[in-house]
């Protein structure tokens, strides 16, 4: 059963399910947003369905071509002349209030999410494109579309909100197909919003995102500004819910524990809340948990005051200090970067994700400036040493080499140059290297020689043959 909750009641315990649903959102760590036209209100562009809304607008201004408002965002209006002058006419009208528009409190709101790396994604039926004004990459931007020969259209890992009507600031060519279905270049310029019994253009990328984030098991569901009457966006909020209770422990999916029951681990997680006037109808039992009754500009303003005072350290603001100056302040630094997200802390609750604190001191290590090297490294141990490295210093070798390559640089010296290391100096000694030399030529004449061919003596012992002996 939905839990409704005034925003403006002063009720102690519609007060204190508030708060828990504050911590909630600064718990959770993948939350999915989807916004309707709601919050864009307070912007000045009005919804579709409320009594001022752009369907009786519509009404008033074209009784006799208009039946109903919406009639004039059915794709069926472009076979006719009449309905597609007055569509172009007040889509202009529209863009024209949309474009002198500026982002709400509620938008800011999701692209805090975003920053503090909260946010699993957002989805939009709103055409104003205030979320890509606020900061978040949008489906229909152009820096979303992928460049390769593949069949995917966008980058899913960038997209951020996810427009599932379409961009009004956005023009498509709409062409028509002759009688032989041969496809011609001729045709009709559009907005690049999508209306009702037709197909979107992004339809295979945006079933891709909506599969991948429900397999990423997000742990919390907002839905803020949307009646929840379009059968499309139906099924993707039961989808969404589906996952964020099956994912949550079995004591934080039911909506029949108090907000502030503690049974469980994570049992701030596992949450439907739905921000909206009007409360949602009964096929929304045990889908929806929550209903906060008011503004989302005023719930959400609620939601970041609790969320400072509840966990100061995801709002501190961290200074990089670099450059010491002694020369005219001992104590002077000068600030390079100001961080305000420190959720990279080890073991802090609500702390941001490993590849998120990656990105973070890769940013801070391209910032600052590089020290300056002092001496030689000394060498690592033989494990950790890369193959193909030598254990001695840099210029150094074992001492094989080292003496091979001190006897190449020997042989290659002069006379002179052999004197200096053999230490003859003319300076100091009273032999010349005239004299040396000279010297060295008598030692080697005196040096005995040896023949080239030795003779062979044969010792006789007694008398020689032909002679007689004397006696």
């Amino acid at each position: 059963m939905t839990v409704t909750l005034d925003l403006d009641s002063s009720d102690t315990s519609t007060r204190r399910s508030l708060t828990n649903i504050s911590h909630f959102v600064a718990k959770c760590k993948k939350i999915v947003v989807v916004t309707g036209a709601g919050i864009s209100c307070s912007s000045g562009i009005p919804d579709f369905r409320s009594s001022d809304g752009l369907y009786n607008l519509v009404k008033q201004q074209h009784p006799d071509v208009v039946l109903k408002g919406r009639d004039l965002f059915d794709a069926s209006l472009f076979r006719d002349a009449t309905t597609t002058s007055v569509f172009y006419t007040f889509i202009s009208q529209l863009k024209q209030s949309i474009d002198q528009a500026t982002p709400s409190p509620t938008h800011h709101f999701i692209k805090t999410l975003d920053s503090k790396h909260k946010l699993l994604r957002s989805y939009t039926q709103n055409i104003d494109g205030l979320e890509e004004r606020a900061g978040l990459l949008g489906s229909s931007c152009q820096d979303a579309k992928a460049s390769g020969k593949g069949k995917a259209k966008l980058r899913v890992k960038d997209v951020r909100n996810v427009q599932l009507h379409g961009d009004i600031h956005r023009v498509r060519s709409e062409a028509r197909v002759a009688r032989s279905a041969r496809r011609l270049t001729v045709g009709t310029l559009r907005p690049a919003i999508v209306l009702y019994d037709e197909p979107h253009p992004l339809g295979d990328d945006i079933g891709v995102i909506h599969s991948a984030d429900i397999t990423r098991k997000p742990d919390m569901l907002i839905i803020m500004g949307t009646s929840l009457k379009v059968h499309g966006l139906k099924k993707l909020v039961k989808d969404f819910a589906k996952a964020v209770h099956d994912a949550a422990p079995a004591v934080a999916s039911s909506s029949s524990q108090p907000a502030g029951s503690k049974a469980g681990k994570h049992a701030w997680a596992g949450h439907v809340v739905f921000v909206n006037k009007t409360a949602p109808g009964s096929e929304w039992d045990g889908i929806i948990d929550y209903h906060v009754a008011g503004e989302t500009d005023e719930w959400v303003e609620e939601v970041i005051r609790e969320w400072k005072h509840y966990k100061r350290s995801d709002w501190e603001i961290q200074t990089t200090l670099d450059e010491m100056t002694l020369s005219d302040h001992p104590t002077a630094f000068k600030i390079v970067k100001e961080v305000t997200n420190t959720l990279g802390n080890k073991g802090a609750a609500g702390g941001k994700s490993k590849a998120a604190a990656k990105r973070g001191r890769k940013q801070l290590a391209e910032d600052s400036p590089a020290p300056p090297i002092v001496g030689t490294s000394e060498p690592v141990s033989p494990s950790k040493r890369r193959k193909g490295e030598s254990h001695y210093a840099d210029g150094e070798g074992s001492p094989s080499k080292k003496r091979a390559t001190q006897s190449k640089e020997n042989e290659n010296l002069d006379f002179e140059g052999r004197g200096m290391l053999f230490g003859v100096d003319g300076a100091k000694d009273d032999l010349s290297l005239d004299t040396v030399a000279d010297n060295k030529v008598v030692e080697e004449k005196k040096r005995p020689t040896r023949s080239k061919s030795l003779q062979r003596v044969r010792l006789v012992v007694g008398e020689p043959r032909g002679k007689k002996a004397v006696r």
